[in-house]
């Protein structure tokens, strides 16, 4: 996290968290959504503006982090945004079995291999549980061909419960009482 955001955070820690307005799709993008996008549907039926302004994504890459309910978030100064998922909160990029990288562009040791029922490749890292790009699944499945992965087979709609993570944070914030 960047020491700017730290010193914001402790100078002002009562700031309210932010739902519904970032949101990440599967192959790694983030996309800001207004109050307009918003009310259009939910992430990702209704995505908004993808991101392209190279700083806001490194600063949004850099900040990016989960709380202790599995809600991932980029740590906005003082204010946490919680960020919709289209798929998983890793998604990796993959050069080879020994190489993978987050698509915040930290390094990742691959643990485990899954597949869903539509085919699509997951990896257990020592970041934590992400789908593997669409670009890189020639890679990929180099590295399962050769032994390095033995995907095991499980159903997507158990990964967020698997492996701890919420899809929708600004769902899980409607449903709780205030």
């Amino acid at each position: 996290m960047d020491d700017i955001v730290r010193q914001a955070m402790a100078k002002w820690p009562n700031v309210p968290h932010c739902y519904g307005w970032l949101g990440l799709d599967e192959r790694g993008n983030w996309f800001m959504r207004d109050d307009r996008v918003q009310a259009a549907g939910p992430f990702p039926q209704a995505k908004g503006s993808l991101l392209k302004h190279e700083k806001l994504v490194d600063f949004i890459h850099r900040n990016y982090d989960r709380d202790a309910q599995g809600q991932w978030y980029f740590q906005n100064g003082p204010q946490r945004v919680y960020v919709e998922l289209q798929a998983t909160p890793w998604i990796w990029r993959v050069a080879s079995a020994d190489q993978v990288a987050s698509h915040t562009g930290r390094p990742a040791q691959a643990e485990a291999a899954f597949t869903d029922e539509a085919g699509r490749l997951y990896l257990q890292t020592d970041l934590g549980f992400g789908l593997v790009h669409t670009q890189d699944i020639v890679q990929a499945s180099d590295a399962v061909e050769s032994g390095r992965w033995t995907p095991q087979e499980l159903q997507a709609a158990d990964l967020p419960r698997r492996f701890g993570y919420v899809m929708s944070p600004a769902r899980l914030a409607q449903a709780q009482p205030h």
